[in-house]
């Protein structure tokens, strides 16, 4: 709070006080009173104004200058009454009780959405798990009919199954550390895993799939990271080039602080635009219109999964020629649990 400011907000209180000094002038004048009595009342009144103003003046620029430079420091910003002391001026008090007041409304309103979403998310897992036994019934009743519509079915169902299961990892994605144990997984039998989950997908389509390095081992979730490649997997086998056997490589770097795990396909690439927004919300890009309806959740789900693991993840693409995905598994023993 500046001088110059609290004076032309107080403009009116002067204006009021300097015609009130007038009045009690021109009273006394009339009255007949001495020059000298009327020169030491004026003097007594501008006195007693000067530092009645700067009194008041000094209180309110110190909770304001205080609430200021609070506030500019917080990220959480409604916190700020947590902060500050209760002033000793009217207007600051009310200020201050304003703020208590509507940091607890919204208290109240953030925990009714969290109880609303948790049990949001809880039936949505529910309703996974449930939705998951008519749909493993019906892959074990195409797999006994090994026609030419057998083999169809069980492809759609896996799709279906694979739906629910991004639907189950998403909901579950917003709170994973409690659900995610964080020790050495072998990087070849999770591939290996998530290769046989996809088998009947890559043969429909034709894909071949090619392995390198993946001798190694990285601290990660295991379930986790077969959901992840999942993804890729599934991206990989949507987006096609006609007359082109599909195939997909993926292979293992070991560098001095970390190990890079390279998901690489020769499909139909993503355009040069699209490459720094694959891993936003419900961004589908160009091949989303072009070769199939896509939710633009796959990559994000994989993207907030790996923030929350702490590992890294990049992209690189050139259009029509491939695609490849880097995920990166840090050295350290960080997440393991000492004797």
């Amino acid at each position: 709070m500046k001088l110059g400011s609290y004076i032309r907000d107080r403009l009116w209180f002067y204006l009021i006080a300097a015609a009130a000094l007038g009045l009690m002038l021109l009273f006394l004048t009339a009255y007949r009173v001495s020059s000298q009595l009327i020169a030491f009342i004026c003097a007594i009144f501008l006195i007693s104004m000067l530092f009645a103003e700067l009194i008041g003046f000094l209180r309110k620029r110190q909770f304001y200058a205080d609430l200021t430079q609070k506030l500019d420091g917080l990220d959480q910003k409604y916190l700020i009454h947590e902060m500050i002391s209760k002033p000793d001026f009217l207007e600051g008090e009310i200020l201050y009780d304003s703020l208590c007041d509507a940091n607890k409304s919204m208290c109240e309103k953030v925990a009714e959405y969290k109880r609303n979403s948790a049990d949001f998310r809880d039936f949505i897992e529910m309703w996974v798990h449930e939705v998951k036994l008519p749909v493993a019934s019906l892959q074990l009743m195409a797999h006994n009919h090994r026609d030419e519509f057998g083999e169809k079915f069980t492809e759609q169902l896996r799709r279906i199954d694979d739906y629910t299961d991004q639907v189950l990892y998403y909901a579950r994605s917003e709170n994973a550390e409690k659900d995610y144990i964080i020790k050495e997984t072998s990087l070849k039998r999770t591939v290996a895993n998530v290769a046989i989950k996809n088998r009947e997908a890559a043969q429909l389509a034709g894909a071949s799939i090619e392995t390198e390095g993946l001798n190694l081992t990285v601290l990660t979730d295991g379930k986790w990271l077969e959901f992840m490649l999942g993804q890729f997997m599934a991206n990989s086998l949507k987006y096609t080039v006609e007359n082109r056997e599909p195939v997909i490589r993926i292979s293992a770097e070991e560098l001095d602080d970390k190990v890079l795990l390279h998901f690489r396909d020769n499909g139909a690439g993503i355009p040069e635009s699209d490459i720094p927004r694959v891993f936003d919300k419900s961004f589908t890009g160009e091949n989303g219109h072009t070769y199939a309806k896509s939710t633009g959740m796959g990559l994000y789900i994989v993207k907030n999964l790996c923030d929350r693991l702490g590992h890294g993840i990049s992209a690189a693409s050139e259009r029509g020629s491939f695609t490849e995905l880097t995920i990166a598994f840090a050295k350290n023993d960080h997440y393991l649990i000492k004797p």
